[in-house]
């Protein structure tokens, strides 16, 4: 029987261990769900004859490595700064190892030891990084297979609440970690080259330079520029592309609300707002604003701003009662965003009978015989609860389908990789539709024209 170890078992973890549990009888797998809260693993396992819980320190290196050795593969699902540790405990002892989360560097260097060692340390195969990688490039490998060649590669994810759960004037709310959501776009300007000419959006303009896309049947929505765009030349081989630009996805107005924040500074994480425990919502909007004595914050801030009187914007900047004189923040030596993300964490949580969803849009635009063609491929993923999100769905099942694979010796590449090769995304993504998890292309004739009239052009 094969032995599977998963260290950590938060909320993205919920589907994966179900996914594996569901299959361990046909399969032959034992699970052992490894985490520091043993309730949480006890949970999670609800006592199946194929899994176990455990409680152990994952991130101390002599007690996870006895585990790591009796096991076939190891899944972390740890937070990101810890994987690199895990990999190099599984190149010592050649076991092979998934995570969801980004190559960073330190991981890339590992690739010659594991291939040595004959292991796969796959990586990026959540939902973004994960599926955006398996669905974009079995469309790009298609249209390299008939002559094309690429001249645009736009994609964009996003979380949000799902339609039947959208009650508030945001058409947002927290599906993931509020503190990414707060911090979103900082540490550089985001990055893109647009026919040929390189692009840079520096953070304070980030939120005013959007794309809109309409996703059929479910309406129109933005997109933002990611930090860094031009990584994915190399990843996707795309070298040579005119245009390559990776978003994120919100309702359409949310972005021009959200600079809002960002024009105060209500988002920076840099330095503590002295007696922030004392002060009410309205303090901390207060504190950010000219002093005047006979103007009070809506007005001083729709002056700074110049907000109109009549737009909608407002509605959603009252909504999330930033000017309550009443509500305490309650936080000793906060920064600016760690007040602002306690104040949306009031207004954005999801209820519990909330469902969640995840959206993805890739747009590809090649040359094929002297002529442009456009190609849409669109998913949209509602999850079933809170415990089954369609984050933790989008995360877990690839994952998930991806350890079946490498347990039955399915892929045969070493070495630290990402799911962008045929053998690895045609039966994750064939497997991903029978959970409703599904990707629509489509040929868009004629060709739309890209040109300066795009708004990030």
């Amino acid at each position: 029987m094969k032995q599977i170890l998963i260290l950590g078992a938060g909320l993205s973890s919920s589907s994966l261990i179900r996914y594996l549990l569901n299959n361990a009888e046909e399969q032959q797998w034992f699970i052992h769900l490894c985490d520091q809260d043993i309730e949480i693993a006890q949970k999670k396992i609800n006592k199946h004859s194929h899994g176990e819980a455990h409680s152990f320190n994952a991130l101390d290196p002599e007690v996870r490595r006895p585990w790591i050795e009796k096991s076939d593969i190891v899944i972390s699902m740890l937070p990101a700064r810890f994987h690199v540790e895990v990999a190099k405990d599984c190149i010592n002892l050649k076991t092979n190892l998934i995570t969801p989360s980004y190559v960073s560097p330190e991981m890339q260097a590992l690739s010659a030891e594991a291939e040595k060692a004959g292991i796969i340390i796959m990586n990026e195969i959540g939902v973004d990084p994960g599926i955006d990688h398996m669905s974009a490039m079995r469309v790009l490998d298609q249209i390299h297979a008939k002559g094309g060649k690429m001249h645009i590669f736009e994609s964009f994810c996003g979380g949000l609440v799902a339609p039947e759960s959208d009650d508030n004037p945001w058409n947002y709310k927290f599906t993931w970690n509020p503190r990414n959501v707060v911090l979103a776009g900082q540490g550089g300007a985001a990055k893109f080259i647009q026919e040929n000419k390189y692009k840079y959006i520096p953070y304070h303009k980030l939120f005013r330079r959007t794309e809109i896309i309409n996703i059929e049947g479910y309406g129109l929505f933005e997109g933002y520029a990611n930090r860094d765009s031009l990584s994915y030349r190399d990843v996707y081989g795309l070298h040579d592309i005119p245009t390559i630009y990776r978003g994120t996805l919100r309702r359409k107005g949310f972005s021009r609300a959200w600079d809002v924040f960002v024009q105060l500074g209500c988002t920076d994480d840099s330095y503590v707002l002295e007696g922030s425990e004392n002060m009410t919502n309205r303090d901390f909007i207060n504190s950010f604003l000219p002093y005047n004595e006979n103007d009070s914050v809506e007005l001083k801030l729709r002056h700074y701003l110049k907000i109109d009187l009549d737009d909608t914007l407002w509605d959603k900047l009252v909504w999330l009662d930033i000017f309550d004189c009443k509500k305490k923040i309650g936080l000793k030596n906060a920064t600016p965003a760690q007040i602002l993300q306690h104040i949306l964490e009031d207004k954005w949580s999801l209820h519990d009978d909330d469902k969640d969803m995840i959206v993805m849009y890739h747009k590809f635009v090649y040359v094929h015989n002297n002529e442009f063609h456009e190609e849409t491929s669109e998913m949209v993923n509602i999850g079933e609860n809170q415990t089954f999100t369609s984050m933790s769905n989008t995360v877990g099942l690839p994952v998930g389908i991806c350890t079946k694979l490498m347990l039955n010796n399915a892929i045969e590449r070493k070495g630290v990789l990402r799911p962008i090769y045929k053998e690895i995304y045609n039966p994750i993504l064939d497997e991903l539709e029978e959970h409703n998890i599904k990707f629509i292309e489509k040929k868009i004739n004629p060709p739309r024209l890209y040109s300066n009239d795009q708004p990030w052009s």
